[in-house]
């Protein structure tokens, strides 16, 4: 420590980018069934235990559901996503008249499908959802992938009952979104998204299971095309800057389409004013446009080829003017045959070739969905082996933001990479492990109406030192502000996933994923691809010094019947398992020598208690407030009337509810031991200690929680500048170390895991 008092911090270069969502604003013409995934743990038991139950349709199949309103002769209308306004828009009414009507009701012979499902099918209408329709034009290219969105074997005649269904990658796992076929429309045309067949539904069916996804279809009002493309594949998104793009640009893309990796992209805007506005050439900006195809061409009068790009509006119709449009003079550089094959390509009046040059030129921004890590810059293709973590950020606990704040930042959530072997065949020698790290935060989108935006994210990489390796312990500020990272993201951006592939040597790594503003609170998934195994997981060691309990282990469970009294009186007052005790009996006239303070204490509760010498809550109260006031070290006016209840039930020895002298001297002690970790961390003498801090007040004080618990704590405790006063400090050090007694008493063989049912339960924690 006394080296580390002349080093000098290390300052880092935190770059940060802010991009205009792809066509937020309507197109050319102008509640969810699946909640986000949440980690199946008690914490996500604690935060959804005020949600509604759920519809119990939502647990059935969609061959459940299908087969009930068959053998019905019904037909099936969501409950969860109805056919009404709410489904619509959050913001405003409807600005037309909308009647929902099924396909039957719409025109003669509906088909799911005719002839196959491809981009010709996709028409946008009113809602602007361009970037949603740019990756529906790329899924079709790829016939395996488009039918595990869309199972084909649905239709309007066989087994029809007006149900559909759609399956979406979702936070790192499939599920099946089901609707019902009820369509918005208006003056008998569809409203939304529509096939240029006027009997043909899966584009517009599809569209309302994604809408139902994220809560209603205003919620896909602006976006960019990559989140749509790892929705439909699960993939790992790619990023490119068109102005920094590789040199090898066209052969990543000509490998990547080969592998089936979708693609889009788009010219960004600096601000709204220039949403959909055109290039002198036609081009739309903040539109979505996909790829769809590349050519090399030999130029007849040159001996060189050139390289060419397809493109799709999904408006339906062409709009570029520039070079190797639709009659411009340079299809005549090519020979007859090259272009007779370039124009069979082009299937519909909304694609279009452009030079690749042309492309990079007037484009900025390439979004490529990989369906594997693979670099695109190597002919091999690897296994990959992944990890999946999910995470949450709290405001004044965890939500630390990026380096730039040299104090939260090291409250982030850390997890552990250990990388153990080298990869087959490393790029670099010196870095010989690839690792593919994808950051994404959940959920944003269904809250946009609750004004919801992306987040600007990024992360950074250290290498754990040796003196801590294999320790999983959670990073201090110190470290942070004297190491540098050994990688991180190259820019912090507000996309729903940031990826980047990185090259390190063997070894413990800690990722810190983080938003780049602190305070701002959400969840995320964080997926670490490699081609060796790795090991990802976040600390997470609960216990006290006292217990040295490892939570991790699987052990036998043990029953037994609950009583906090009990749990009390099984406890040493130096909080250790001991033998049982009887309550001590109080004599007035003990003639032992007490000290100054001891004294006081007496006098206070002969002039408070009763002939018993025992005090409750209220009286309690005011004894604390009588001693406080003695010390003029503590500046507080006392304890409130509920940390005071916590403070008998923690010493409580034969469930009275009542505090004897004894047993108010111990708690004394104990207040006073808490008010030196309380000191440390008070540092303006204020009476309150940040809640960022609260993560080491903890530690010192012998309890060793995990993330979940310390963000419990920060959002229990805290007050709305994310600081903890001393009354609330004592009070959540008083219920840790009474539940941690409870818990410890009746754990009789020690194994760290205990089992009680529902009563049991409540009378452990109703009194607390």
């Amino acid at each position: 420590m006394g080296d580390e008092q002349h080093k000098e911090p290390v300052v880092e270069d935190i770059q940060v980018k802010v991009l205009y969502e792809t066509e937020a604003s309507s197109g050319p013409d102008e509640k969810a069934a699946y909640p986000p995934a949440g980690t199946n743990s008690i914490y996500s038991a604690i935060l959804s235990r005020n949600e509604a139950v759920k519809d119990a349709t939502r647990l059935k199949t969609f061959l459940e559901l299908r087969d009930k309103y068959v053998k019905k002769k019904v037909v099936f209308e969501d409950p969860l996503f109805p056919a009404n306004d709410s489904s619509l828009f959050y913001s405003h009414k409807p600005t037309m008249k909308i009647e929902w009507k099924r396909p039957s009701e719409i025109c003669d012979n509906p088909q799911f499908i005719v002839d196959g499902a491809n981009r010709t099918d996709i028409c946008q209408g009113t809602l602007g959802d361009c970037w949603l329709l740019a990756a529906i034009a790329c899924l079709t290219v790829n016939e395996k992938l488009l039918y595990r969105v869309i199972p084909p074997d649905q239709s309007f005649t066989e087994n029809y009952a007006g149900i559909f269904h759609f399956q979406l990658w979702r936070y790192g796992e499939w599920v099946d979104v089901v609707v019902d076929d009820r369509i918005p429309t208006c003056n008998n045309q569809l409203v939304f998204t529509k096939s240029f067949r006027k009997n043909e539904f899966w584009s517009a069916l599809l569209e309302k299971a994604y809408a139902k996804l994220h809560g209603s279809y205003e919620a896909l009002k602006g976006g960019n095309t990559l989140e749509a493309m790892e929705d439909f594949t699960g993939g790992v998104t790619e990023f490119f800057e068109l102005s920094e793009a590789p040199k090898e640009l066209y052969s990543i893309m000509r490998k990547a389409l080969d592998r089936g990796s979708l693609m889009g992209c788009s010219i960004d805007i600096t601000s709204a004013d220039e949403m959909e506005s055109r290039t002198e050439q036609g081009l739309v900006k903040g539109h979505a446009y996909s790829i769809i195809g590349l050519a090399e061409c030999d130029e007849v009068a040159k001996d060189t080829k050139i390289r060419l790009i397809r493109l799709r509006n999904p408006w339906g119709w062409v709009l570029w003017k520039g070079p190797w449009s639709a009659n411009s003079k340079e299809w005549s550089t090519i020979s007859t045959a090259d272009k007779e094959n370039l124009k069979k390509q082009t299937v519909e009046e909304s694609e279009f070739w452009m030079a690749f040059d042309e492309f990079k030129k007037n484009f900025t921004k390439l979004e490529m969905c990989n369906l594997t890590p693979d670099t695109l810059q190597c002919e091999e293709r690897t296994s990959w082996t992944v990890s999946v973590n999910e995470g949450r950020w709290v405001r004044g606990s965890s939500a630390g933001g990026c380096r730039n704040n040299k104090n939260t930042f090291w409250t982030n959530p850390q997890y552990r990479l250990q990388l153990s072997e080298e990869d087959d065949d490393p790029e670099d020698r010196q870095a010989a492990c690839t690792v593919v790290v994808a950051l994404m935060q959940k959920g944003r989108r269904m809250q946009r109406h609750q004004g919801a935006k992306f987040f600007t994210i990024g992360f950074s990489i250290y290498e754990v030192p040796k003196e801590m390796l294999g320790q999983n312990q959670h990073l201090q500020k110190d470290f942070f502000l004297y190491n540098a990272s050994k990688a991180k993201c190259k820019t912090y951006i507000n996309l729903r996933e940031v990826t980047e592939r990185i090259h390190l040597p063997p070894g413990e790594y800690v990722i810190v994923p983080t938003t780049f503003e602190a305070h701002q609170e959400g969840e995320f998934i964080l997926r670490v691809f490699s081609e060796k195994q790795n090991i990802t997981e976040e600390e997470d060691s609960v216990g006290s010094d006292k217990t040295q309990q490892d939570t991790k282990k699987k052990k036998k469970p043990i029953v037994f019947v609950s009583d906090r009294a009990k749990a009390n009186k099984e406890i040493e007052h130096d909080g250790i398992r001991g033998e049982k005790k009887k309550k001590p009996k109080i004599n007035l006239l003990q003639e032992e020598e007490e000290t100054e303070e001891e004294k006081l204490f007496r006098a206070i509760y002969q002039k408070i208690a009763g002939d018993d010498m025992q005090i409750c809550a209220n009286e309690l109260k005011t004894v604390m407030k009588n001693v406080l006031s003695k010390h003029n070290d503590m500046k507080t006016e006392g304890f409130s009337l509920e940390t005071c209840r916590s403070m008998i039930a923690l010493m409580d020895t034969d469930g009275t509810g009542k505090l004897n002298l004894q047993e108010f001297k111990h708690l004394w002690k104990k207040i006073k031991e808490w008010q030196l970790i309380f000191r440390k961390y008070d540092k303006d003498k204020s009476c309150s200690i940040s809640s960022f801090e609260m993560r080491n007040a903890v530690n010192d004080a012998g309890f060793h929680l995990n993330k979940q618990l310390y963000d419990i704590i920060a959002m229990r405790y805290a007050d709305e500048h994310l600081n903890i006063d001393f009354d609330s400090y004592i009070c959540c050090f008083v219920r840790l170390e009474g539940m941690f007694r409870a818990f410890n008493a009746f754990d009789k063989d020690g194994d760290g895991v205990i089992k009680l049912n529902v009563l049991e339960w409540l009378q452990l924690t109703m009194y607390s």
